[in-house]
């Protein structure tokens, strides 16, 4: 039998370069000499139209980098929290689709059925969840429909990262970013931040391009297997490979310079005098991490007052661990009938919003209409809280100045 045709190499190949045999673009931006040689086998004809100008979007993440730490409290990271980023791009064997056969069977969609287990085995204060999805995912779904799927998800914490404006702060705040053959995932490696692919098709990739050889060697996620060891493995004992930075752009912090010289030369006019630069990445509105799921927290007692606590979000079964178990569930949970299982039934809010009264007030009602609570607690801000028990004590809760809880 004849042997098919090889795949067309997705951006390369003529049917995406030229229109009746000519060029599409007067000028086709490359970021590494490479792609020059993959350029001329994959379609010649364009060769003419291609300039080595860098990467501008990675010349604003390198440019971000300094200021890591206020991208991630804006994502609602902690001190000691780990945020470990899920990224899909737009492909039926993508991370939302079902990963070329990587998923736990045929057909299976990967990141559905990740989240569900992320909230399970990673501990809520330890871990921060968050999703970034191609544009292309959203306008081919619709967002009501990728929000109706991950709602349970994001009842549980789960942040969803603007795919347009966020991404790039989303990779610089990450400790962790489990993807697949996307561009996102490959911007996370040229960072130097540890991948794991839960979905890692080759087709359609070039054999040849630098991006195929970093998914025929990163690490796979085993979605058959525990994933908090394999989240923590990878990122105690990462070593950035100095492969997806340098084939990300061989001039790094050049883009804005050699960019705007091919427009003007383009237009066949002057080039302005000023310097060229770059838009830089802005800080993201503060992102909460809103959980009205219910919590299975594990308590422990040490020695002397310390108290170890341990919280999941809507585990899909019984997490292991040592400690005294109970159960809690915020006042707006989806099931009001966690409500009647709870020990402890929790809010958030202004103290002075007058739809709730006084905090103290409504910690009375809660436990009037839960008699098997045994504690209310209304959180009136980042580091305080007022709780009422069962016997009636009403005591306010506050944290030092210090404090990240």
């Amino acid at each position: 039998m004849p042997r098919s045709a090889p795949a067309p190499v997705f951006g390369l190949a003529p049917e995406w370069l030229l229109s009746g045999g000519a060029p599409l673009a007067d000028a086709l931006v490359l970021s590494h000499p490479e792609q020059f040689d993959r350029l001329a086998a994959a379609c010649p004809e364009a060769l003419p139209t291609a300039v080595l100008a860098g990467d501008p979007c990675f010349d604003r993440m390198l440019a971000a980098r300094p200021y890591r730490e206020r991208f991630r409290r804006a994502f609602g990271v902690r001190r000691g929290q780990r945020l470990v980023l899920l990224n899909s791009t737009w492909s039926p064997q993508s991370l939302l689709g079902d990963g070329g056969g990587e998923g736990d069977g045929p057909g299976d969609d990967v990141l559905p059925s990740l989240l569900p287990r992320l909230t399970s085995e990673l501990p809520a204060d330890e871990y921060r969840i968050a999703a970034v999805l191609h544009p292309n995912i959203w306008h081919g779904h619709g967002p009501g429909q990728i929000r109706a799927w991950l709602d349970r998800a994001r009842r549980s914490g789960l942040a969803l990262i603007d795919p347009l404006e966020n991404w790039r702060q989303a990779l610089i705040a990450a400790d962790l970013v489990i993807g697949d053959h996307g561009s996102v995932t490959y911007y996370a490696a040229a960072l130097g931040t540890p991948v794991l692919l839960g979905a890692a098709p080759l087709d359609g990739l070039d054999p040849d391009a630098p991006i195929a050889d970093f998914i025929r060697t990163a690490p796979r996620l085993n979605t058959r297997s525990p994933l908090r060891g394999q989240v923590d493995a990878v990122i105690e004992s990462h070593v950035p490979q100095p492969g997806p930075m340098r084939f990300t752009s061989s001039v790094p912090g050049e883009a804005a310079v050699r960019l705007r010289r091919a427009f003007y030369e383009l237009m066949a006019a002057p080039e302005p005098s000023g310097p060229a630069l770059l838009e830089p990445l802005p800080l993201p509105a503060p992102e909460p991490a809103p959980r009205t799921a219910p919590l299975w927290v594990l308590t422990r007692f040490l020695a002397g007052p310390e108290v170890v606590v341990t919280r999941y979000a809507d585990p899909a079964r019984e997490p292991a661990g040592s400690g005294d178990a109970h159960l809690a569930v915020h006042e707006d949970t989806r099931d009001p009938g966690q409500l009647g299982l709870a020990d402890v039934v929790f809010r958030d809010g202004s103290p002075d919003d007058q739809r709730f009264g006084p905090p103290g007030r409504w910690a009375a009602e809660v436990l009037a209409r839960h008699p098997h609570c045994a504690l209310a607690a209304y959180v009136t801000g980042p580091s305080s809280c007022v709780v009422r028990t069962r016997d009636g004590a009403l005591l306010r809760l506050t944290a030092g100045a210090e404090a990240d809880c």
